[in-house]
């Protein structure tokens, strides 16, 4: 059995990183359909704005909810394409006092703005579309497909900026209930409101004392909510699997992330190099005979040969410093395919070479 398999039997979340373009997100989607393989119900979550997902699974019109792929397995593989702004809209619902207060907060121009930032950078709202699945207790694996990995750092650290920015003082003043609410728009609060006006309008102050005005009350809910999705991603039960290709420029990216990960007491429980050149070895040696072995020919495939064994060589040479990093964490590779992962046939190829 291989270690990933240990991995799809055993764990709860798996998160996905690695830079962009080296399969991560094929990897992923393999890695959940793995788990439908072995009877467990999975949901595969991507943040990637590419939407390569839905393409590698042959599915179109994924969206916000978990969309059933059917197949010939006994478990159940579900995907999800992250919708931000749709989540950032349901965690509002969930969290305010009250119907009329959800209607106020969503209606708010800074809260549709805030809501479009949000939505194009997207980490914070993969993290709660993470800790929604899970809490709903409905699959035994969530794989999480990660940005490129410098935003896969953004993810991971997202819950605990959220808590910063809910502790900040300057937030705390203008949610605060009652006296302390009113003083900043009085004094010195309005020389500096007046100010803004100026500059920005006097609908941009409007709206930002009507979305904070709107917010009391509710801080304390996604505090609590951040706080646990931070757990979460530090559990022994949330695994985390690198992947990179053996070029120079994505090994440089995984190792700034295996680093980074250690920072912050985390460990890779696996590598996944895709599109690895094989070994093939050295060819026989035989005598010229025309055409046949030994041969111009010949000699133009055993060159061929020769050409293709250095590459793998070189490509074994950029990964070993990866490896030294990573160690003890194991590294499955996965060849060079010959041709695009499009569909579940397809990606049941990749399965096959990720697992046992």
């Amino acid at each position: 059995m291989s270690v990933l398999d240990g991995l799809v039997d055993e764990r709860a979340v798996l998160v996905c990183c690695g830079s962009g373009g080296v399969g991560k997100t094929t990897t992923a989607a393999a890695l959940a359909l793995a788990a439908a393989l072995r009877g467990r119900r999975a949901c595969v979550v991507t943040i990637d704005p590419a939407r390569r997902l839905a393409d590698a699974l042959g599915v179109s019109g994924v969206g916000n909810a978990p969309h059933e792929i059917a197949g010939p397995w006994p478990g159940e593989l579900h995907v999800v394409m992250l919708d931000a702004t749709t989540t950032f809209d349901e965690l509002v619902r969930r969290y305010a006092r009250d119907p009329d207060q959800a209607s106020r907060i969503l209606a708010n121009r800074l809260y549709r703005n805030l809501a479009s930032v949000l939505a194009g950078t997207q980490e914070y709202m993969a993290t709660e579309k993470l800790f929604e699945l899970h809490e709903e207790g409905t699959y035994d694996l969530i794989v999480v497909d990660t940005p490129p990995t410098r935003h896969a750092l953004e993810f991971l650290d997202a819950p605990r900026r959220l808590e910063s920015f809910l502790g900040n003082r300057i937030f705390r003043v203008f949610v605060a209930p009652g006296s302390s609410y009113l003083r900043v728009a009085s004094l010195a609060g309005q020389l500096v409101l007046r100010s803004i006006a100026r500059v920005a309008g006097a609908e941009i102050v409007d709206d930002t004392l009507a979305f904070f005005g709107a917010f009391q009350g509710m801080e304390q809910g996604f505090r609590d909510r951040a706080a646990r999705v931070e757990q979460l991603l530090a559990e022994h039960s949330t695994g985390f699997v690198l992947v990179a290709t053996p070029r120079r420029d994505a090994i440089d990216d995984a190792r700034y992330f295996a680093d980074e990960l250690g920072r912050r007491n985390g460990v890779i429980d696996a590598l996944v190099v895709n599109r690895v050149h094989p070994h093939f070895g050295t060819p026989p040696e035989v005598g010229p005979t025309g055409d046949g072995p030994g041969g111009a020919a010949w000699r133009e495939l055993d060159e061929n040969l020769a050409e293709l064994e250095a590459i793998a060589r070189r490509e074994e040479g950029f990964l070993a410093d990866l490896v030294r990093t990573i160690a003890p964490a194991p590294v499955v590779r996965v060849p060079f395919l010959d041709g695009d992962v499009h569909d579940v046939e397809t990606l049941l190829r990749v399965v096959r070479h990720l697992t046992d």
